[in-house]
């Protein structure tokens, strides 16, 4: 079965997540919780991070813009993460290491 261009970003992404030792989960979009989750909850030296994987010209839905303001007003962070900017995840991660990891 071939992967989806999406599903093929989600590896990417899970990846460099694990590369990093960031523990991280993937909620069920089966319709029991709340719509509009993003696709990846991570937690990388007690920061809150959430990631929307999309690919090609993918856009954000209006559910999925709500729930990424909520995690930005909350001060967590949240990207949205496509092929053209996966590779810029190890740096964005490598920048809150680097900020948090010297508060614990």
């Amino acid at each position: 079965m071939a992967q989806t261009p999406e599903v093929k970003v989600k590896h990417a992404v899970r990846t460099i997540l694990d590369e990093h030792g960031v523990y991280y989960f993937c909620p069920p979009a089966n319709g029991y919780g709340r719509q509009g989750i993003p696709d990846i909850i991570c937690c990388l030296d007690g920061h809150f991070i959430a990631i929307e994987c999309k690919a090609g010209k993918g856009v954000t839905t209006v559910l999925q813009e709500r729930e990424i303001a909520k995690i930005r007003k909350a001060h967590g962070t949240a990207w949205v993460i496509n092929e053209t900017n996966v590779g810029q995840l190890k740096d964005w991660l490598m920048k809150i290491e680097d900020l948090y990891g010297k508060l614990f």
